[in-house]
Formats: structure tokens, sequence, C-alpha cells
């Protein structure tokens, strides 16, 4: 049996605070859409950053988020498109290049990828 947690969401971008009911084995963003709130997001895979928040309090579990480096991570962002909630959480909606260029801008024009995507060097 499911354990469910209360997420409030804050979608900046609309300026609207949303609370829904999610259970822990249910993905955040999937929890949300069932119950009628439009979020954003693209890829569905934790790949991009389209679905990024910044957790304000509480803990989730993200770890299918490949599209974030660690550093992110650790600073308080997650992908809510593969993110359980893991305690009742507040979430702020980011903007998508706001995000991007958090985790990649320091190498745009430094020519200083030795090697794979600036990611694999967390």
């Amino acid at each position: 049996m499911s354990h469910y947690h209360t997420v409030r969401i804050y979608h900046r971008q609309v300026g609207d605070n949303y609370n829904i009911q999610v259970p822990d084995d249910s993905y955040i963003l999937r929890s949300a859409e069932i119950q009628g709130y439009e979020l954003p997001f693209s890829c569905r895979n934790g790949a991009c950053t389209s679905c990024a928040v910044k957790i304000l309090s509480g803990e989730l579990e993200q770890t299918e988020a490949i599209g974030l480096s660690h550093e992110l991570r650790e600073k308080g962002y997650a992908l809510l498109c593969v993110s359980y909630a893991k305690s009742n959480l507040e979430v702020e909606t980011q903007d998508e290049d706001e995000v991007y260029e958090l985790q990649f801008g320091q190498y745009y024009g430094k020519r200083n990828i030795r090697r794979g995507l600036p990611i694999d060097n967390d």
C-alpha cells in the first residue's frame, strides 16, 4: 500500500501554487497531471531540464535524473518527471534555460571539455 505525501508546487511561470497528493511510488509530475495540473516537461526520462524545480523543503528521490549534475542535485535542484516524494515537499519550478546555464554555462566558449559531456566531469 502506498503512502501519500503532500507536495506544494509553486509554478513560477504562471504564478500559481498547487497542492497535490503524491503516492511514494509515483513520479511527482505524473501525479500532478493525473490531478489536472499542467507543469513544464519535455522528455519525461530525466534527461533534460524542462521539468526542473528547486526544492524549498522536504525530501525526494531522483536516482533516474541523468540530465541533472550531482552538483545541482546537491544545491537542491530536481527533475519532477523522475522524482518520488519521500516526505511532504515544497518545490518551485525553474526556467529550463536558467538550469541549463547553471549546469553547462561554464563550458561555453572555453574549450575545457576533455572527454564526454561536461556532466561526466562530476
